[in-house]
Formats: structure tokens, C-alpha cells, sequence
């Protein structure tokens, strides 16, 4: 048998190698083209129901519309009804229209404009030391020091904490008998006949008309003040630390750093906490009925609260829409202007 050469082998190597490539180009051609020689297109790829952006979204949006329209629009329509009308607890029914006689006698109610100006006053207030409490919790709570993680959990514990529990706690610390508040002041001479604060021994803090309106005050900040931290510091961990060295390289210091640089950075996220606020503060009436329930007289009644009180427990449903309805113009105004504001300063 003959001993093929070096060359032979290689040439007879690239024979099989043309050989394999042209039969997988001719199975290539069959398998592309169908029967009357064209090129069959790929199969198209089946899409089910998930993969449908309009699908999806409309998904997952239809709980949210559900819960505003059953919830929110169509309570709203029904007590515009009830305020145009005379339906009573014992007539619920809308069916006299009587226009806005309900607004002009609540007008003339002294302890509507009483609760008028409490619900100013508290919110105003609460507002005013909200923000610069928020401000100051931000700036701490931006800082690594010893304790913070403990810091962060009671920070969250008003937010978490039910308001019937922590109304009870705050009706002992202001006892008309026994608060610890004033056994503290009793004990560094501050409460007491011939005291600052005496001669009483003490203070009735739900007794009084702005010792009340104070401490509704404070109980509020104390409950709004984490939600409104953690909305404002989201913000201010975000801003990136190269401004703040740049800044104290160039010799700034902590209030000029604070006014130009920190603060214009969170103004849109203080707006957004602010009309969260706002809208909760004035719409809430829980501290006012577990605490001074309005009183003494209406020297601490709120629209809220006068609203229920008119129209459940006094049977006027559509005096107690009209009270509660009265100022929604104006908050639906400042919300607006608030958004635009924050959008403007965002772009």
C-alpha cells in the first residue's frame, strides 16, 4: 500500500472541509425556503396578556381607581348633596334642595367660627414647628454617631404607634391631677403657690383654652413629625457629599451651607411635606376627641370634630356637610399652588 505524502493528506483534508460546508449550506437553503422556493419568514412569537404594556397597566391601576372612586369621589358627591339639602339622621334622604342656607347658618354659629379659628391656629402651628423640627431631625439623623440606629427606630415609633395608645399615654402626662409634667416643675420650684406658674399645683392642661390648643399642638407634631422626617431625609441622603466638602473648603459654614445648599436641594420634598400635613392636620379630628373633646365649652373645637358632633350626634347631616365641606375651596387651592410650586422648582 502506498504511503501518501505530506501534501496529499493536507489537499485531501481540504477537500472534506469544502464538502462539509457545502452541505450545510444547502440544508441551511431548505430549511429557509418553503416549498415554491421563497424564503419563509420566522415564526412569529406568541404574546400573551402579560406582556401587553395597556393590559398591565390598566392591572394594576384598577385598584387604585377603585378605591378613589369608592372611597373618596363618591363620599364627596354625597355630602355636596347633603350640604344642599335638609336631610336629617331621621331623613337621609336628599330631596328638598335648599341651597347654601346650610353655609349661612353655620356662619352664624359661634362655635363654628370657633372651630374655625382652632383649626387655623392648630395648623398653622403645628406647621410652623413642624418644619424647623424636621429640619433639625434631617440634619442629625444625616450624620453617623454613636446610637443611630437606636435614634431611627424611636424616631418611626409615634408613626407606628395607634393614636387611641398614644392618646391614653398623653392623657396621663397631662392629668389634671396626677401628670408628671407637673410634678417635675412642682419639684424644681416652677409650679406651687408663689411660683412662675402658681399659684395652683396644677397646670390643667385640657382645662384651659391655649394650654389645650398648645397641647393638641404638640401631640400632633409628635405624631407627624417621623413620616415627615423620613420624606425629608430620603431627599437629603441623596444629595451628593462632594457640595458639602467643596463647600467647607471654599470656607463656608454650617447656617450658609443649610440656607444655600441644603435647603434649596429639599424644598420640593419640604413642600410635599408640608401639604401632607396640612391636609392631615385639618382634616384629622382624632386628638381633639380623645383629649378635650372640644372643650372646655368650644374653646378647642375644630371643623372636624363640630362637623360630627352636628351632623351624627346632633342628626343635622346636612349641617355637619356643610361644616365639613366649608373650607375644602381653599385647601384644594393651596394643594394646587403647593404642586405647582414644587414641579417649577423640580424642573
Amino acid at each position: 500500500m502506498r504511503r501518501l505524502r505530506r501534501s496529499e493528506i493536507l489537499q485531501e483534508g481540504a477537500r472534506f472541509c469544502v464538502a462539509r460546508k457545502d452541505v450545510s449550506l444547502r440544508d441551511e437553503v431548505k430549511v429557509g425556503r418553503g416549498a415554491g422556493g421563497q424564503k419563509e419568514p420566522p415564526p412569529a412569537a406568541r404574546i400573551g396578556l402579560a406582556d401587553r404594556d395597556g393590559v398591565v397597566g390598566t392591572i394594576m391601576l384598577a385598584p387604585a381607581v377603585v378605591y378613589v372612586i369608592g372611597l373618596v369621589a363618591l363620599p364627596f358627591v354625597l355630602a355636596i348633596g347633603l350640604s344642599l339639602s335638609d336631610a336629617t339622621v331621621g331623613n337621609p334622604g336628599i330631596h328638598k334642595f335648599v341651597g347654601l342656607s346650610n353655609f349661612i347658618s353655620a356662619v352664624h354659629d359661634a362655635a363654628f367660627l370657633f372651630a374655625l379659628r382652632n383649626s387655623i391656629i392648630i395648623t398653622a402651628a403645628t406647621l410652623v414647628l413642624l418644619t424647623i423640627l424636621t429640619i433639625l431631625q434631617v440634619e442629625l439623623l444625616a450624620r453617623n454617631f454613636p446610637g443611630k440606629k437606636v435614634a431611627e427606630i424611636l424616631l418611626i415609633l409615634p408613626w407606628a404607634m395607634p393614636v387611641a395608645l398614644a392618646a391614653v399615654g398623653w392623657l396621663w402626662l397631662l392629668d389634671s391631677e396626677f401628670s408628671p409634667i407637673d410634678w417635675i416643675l412642682r419639684a424644681v420650684g416652677l409650679l406651687g403657690p408663689g411660683t412662675a406658674l402658681g399659684p395652683a399645683n396644677n397646670l390643667f392642661y385640657l382645662g384651659r383654652e391655649w394650654l389645650g390648643l398648645g397641647a393638641i399642638v404638640v401631640i400632633d407634631v409628635w405624631r407627624t413629625l417621623p413620616l415627615s422626617t423620613i420624606i425629608v431625609l430620603a431627599g437629603r441622603t441623596a444629595i451628593p457629599n462632594d457640595l458639602f466638602e467643596q463647600a467647607e473648603l471654599d470656607g463656608a459654614g454650617y447656617f450658609r451651607i443649610l440656607f444655600q445648599i441644603t435647603l434649596p436641594a429639599l424644598a420640593v420634598l419640604l413642600i410635599v411635606a408640608i401639604l401632607f400635613t396640612v391636609l392631615v392636620i385639618f382634616g384629622d379630628m382624632t386628638v381633639v376627641a380623645l383629649t378635650t373633646r372640644g372643650g372646655p365649652g368650644y374653646t378647642t373645637e375644630i371643623l372636624p370634630y363640630w362637623a360630627y358632633l352636628k351632623g351624627i350626634q346632633g342628626g343635622e347631616l346636612s349641617e355637619g356637610a356643610a361644616i365639613a365641606l366649608f373650607l375644602f375651596p381653599v385647601l384644594l387651592a393651596a394643594a394646587i399652588l403647593a404642586l405647582r410650586i414644587a414641579y417649577r422648582r423640580e424642573e
